[in-house]
């Protein structure tokens, strides 16, 4: 293609834009509302898998170690748990650092009053790096010489592993979903602009114009509405969610919600809502004009 007819043709997909202005109104609206509900729901997807994995993290494996041990042995067998696969970190717990532990927690309770650091274990707090491996890891450090039993929730490390999984999936379904959803509502929005240039397009048609010297335009035309939407849809998706940071923060004294800051995620948000503009508006416009081709 010349560069003159390629100028052209841009000029002209940038005309349509203003020719039609009501439509492509109505185009950047539809694709700001679709991508900030898809942005906002990413938003929370994310920020929830985050509150997820870091309380699997707190499920934990307790080891404890044989009484008749000496504190030096004892205290090897950390070595031993730190090479087994899965095991992120573990961390040795001496029989006075367990009293202390332990009264702290039943310092009200007078049944608990004469416990003494002798009655209690030398004992290894290990944090794994998948808890879905949990019953595998807990088996391979029962093995270990030394170790006389284990505690591990694994009904709980489950259950987390549970809510991860289920997450992901409705997550990428609706996702799914509302990018389709965007899709066909741009689409007929850009097919509804058509209905007044069906004329034109048949005209160029007949005189010898190719699929491609007719359709560049319009592609031009969708790629340029789905960009404005997808900037202004960023630029508010960026406000609201500082502005529910900000609310949240305010209101949870306790700081049981840690949402994400906005500016760790700027990058992957920018790379989102570009190609979901750029996907939204081309394909829109692109499958909106196919039925217009046939003259």
């Amino acid at each position: 293609m010349k560069l003159n007819n390629l100028a052209y043709l841009l000029k002209e997909g940038v005309r349509g834009i203003f020719t039609h202005g009501f439509m492509s109104f109505a185009a950047v609206c539809v694709t700001v509302a679709c991508l900030v509900i898809v942005g906002s729901f990413s938003l929370l997807t994310y920020n929830v898998s985050i509150m997820v994995e870091e309380l699997n993290q707190t499920n934990e494996i307790l080891v404890y170690v044989d009484e008749n041990l000496p504190d030096a042995e004892a205290r090897s067998i950390g070595t031993k748990i730190n090479l087994l696969d899965n095991v992120l970190q573990s961390t040795f717990v001496s029989r006075e650092e367990a009293l202390e532990n332990f009264i702290e927690d039943h310092e009200n309770d007078p049944a608990f009053s004469g416990v003494a650091a002798s009655d209690l274990r030398h004992r290894f707090v290990v944090i794994l790096e998948d808890n879905r491996l949990m019953k595998q890891t807990d088996l391979a450090i029962q093995e270990i010489p030394g170790v006389a039993k284990t505690d591990a929730e694994y009904e709980l490390a489950e259950g987390f592993t549970t809510i991860e999984d289920v997450l992901q999936i409705v997550s990428v379904a609706i996702i799914a979903v509302l990018l389709i959803v965007s899709l066909l509502i741009i689409s007929n929005t850009v097919k509804l602009a058509m209905y007044d240039r069906k004329d034109e397009i048949a005209i160029m048609k007949m005189v010898g114009a190719t699929n491609g010297f007719i359709r560049l335009p319009f592609v031009v035309e969708g790629f340029t509405l789905g960009m404005m939407g997808a900037a202004l849809a960023f630029g508010l998706e960026w406000m609201m969610y500082d502005a529910l940071v900000e609310k949240i923060s305010a209101a949870d004294s306790l700081n049981l919600f840690k949402l994400v800051p906005f500016d760790t995620l700027l990058i992957p948000m920018i790379i989102t809502f570009v190609a979901a503009g750029m996907f939204v508006g081309i394909v829109g416009s692109w499958t909106s004009i196919r039925k217009f081709m046939d003259v």
